[in-house]
């Protein structure tokens, strides 16, 4: 009976070991934070959720607070308001509680109480430039296809650099960059294309965050542009002759196209003939030809072919105009050598179709290349 109490003493122990450790892992906490007088940005790892409480202070007076929902792990990003301040020292801390709603604790007013803290850090950093900037950042934008950005320093150095997409409080995207080398020459930027890896929803706003530490020196500079995401596309290469025409479209945009292409085709001052196509859907880099064929082969003169790239939305996205000089089809035939050699009569059709065959191998051979 005895070895049995002690035995039940040692599976009630190990289980509580275990559920001590399963919530250990899945408590979620601060890794790292960085802060400006213009945004802040809090990286958390674990697991679980929470409230996270953000304050901008300066001499433990607080001039703004921010309070976020965290449903996970991930990065979020806080934006401060443009606030009056002076040069001097600041200081942002972040601290992460349970969510105190979730048992629905009040206390004797009613009020909703916060959970207990799970993790708190600060981050302190000075407004006004005391310090010597080791790096300059000449421009930066963002926008549907990814981050521009163009970086110079006086003395050369080497830097990260962070990328980050964000939409509303959450960074969707973030990737490093490491040991990006920064020559000495103050007139000559370095400049970094960062291309998106998500895809993006058409009409949504989204904000590009770039963030470059310099870790010799520890210095961090911060700056986010916000962008509405949107298709777009456009028409590289087009041919057209007398039995056809083509167009080559290369997407422009993490938001998918899903256009067509409208090939209008006049001649005399009169609309001959109208033809749609669809585009493949098409993401930035991504490239296309379609091509189309003319009723029947064009009679000799001069055509003007309008190629329109057309939105999903039913705007022109591009648009490209060319002229088509069909000329008269000259066949060359002897009826003596004909009537000599017992050939058909139907040798001159035959060597129109032959043309023909030609001329769009022809085509398809420059397309090619």
């Amino acid at each position: 009976m005895k070895i049995c109490s002690i035995c039940s003493i040692r599976h009630l122990a190990a289980l509580a070991l275990l559920m001590a450790l399963a919530a250990t892992a899945q408590s979620i906490e601060i890794f790292s934070l960085y802060s400006n007088i213009d945004s802040a940005d809090i990286t958390l790892v674990g697991g679980g959720e929470g409230i996270l409480q953000m304050d901008l202070t300066q001499d433990n007076k607080v001039l703004n607070s921010r309070r976020l929902d965290i449903d996970g792990p991930g990065t979020y990003v806080v934006r401060w308001p443009n606030l009056k301040v002076d040069k001097g020292s600041y200081s942002v801390c972040a601290t992460l509680r349970d969510d105190g709603t979730k048992d629905n604790s009040s206390d004797d007013a009613g009020e909703i109480k916060d959970g207990a803290v799970q993790s708190r850090r600060c981050y302190r950093f000075y407004y006004g430039g005391v310090e010597p900037v080791r790096f300059d950042v000449r421009d930066f934008r963002s926008d549907s296809r990814g981050l521009h950005l163009a970086i110079s320093a006086s003395d050369p150095t080497i830097v990260d650099i962070y990328y980050m997409l964000v939409q509303g409080d959450r960074a969707l995207y973030v990737t490093r960059e490491k040991a990006v080398p920064i020559s000495g020459l103050m007139s000559m930027a370095v400049e970094k294309d960062y291309k998106w890896k998500p895809i993006l929803e058409n009409g949504q706003i989204y904000e590009g965050r770039v963030k470059i530490v310099e870790l010799n020196h520890n210095q961090t500079r911060a700056f986010m542009s916000p962008f509405v995401a949107i298709e777009d596309a456009q028409i590289t290469e087009t041919y057209q002759d007398e039995t056809g025409a083509s167009a080559t479209v290369m997407g422009d945009s993490r938001v998918p196209f899903e256009g067509l292409l409208r090939f209008t085709l006049s001649g005399g001052g009169e609309v001959l003939n109208i033809t749609e196509k669809k585009t493949p859907v098409l993401l930035s880099g991504d490239d296309e030809t379609v091509e189309i064929t003319w009723n029947s082969t064009l009679e000799p003169g001069v055509y003007q072919l309008q190629t329109a790239l057309i939105g999903q939305d039913g705007s022109i996205v591009d648009l490209q105009e060319n002229i088509i000089e069909a000329k008269p089809i000259v066949v060359r035939s002897n009826v003596d050598e004909t009537k000599s050699t017992g050939l058909p009569a139907g040798l001159a059709g035959v060597a129109m179709l032959a043309i023909i065959l030609f001329r769009r191998m022809r085509r398809q051979s420059q397309l090619m290349n």
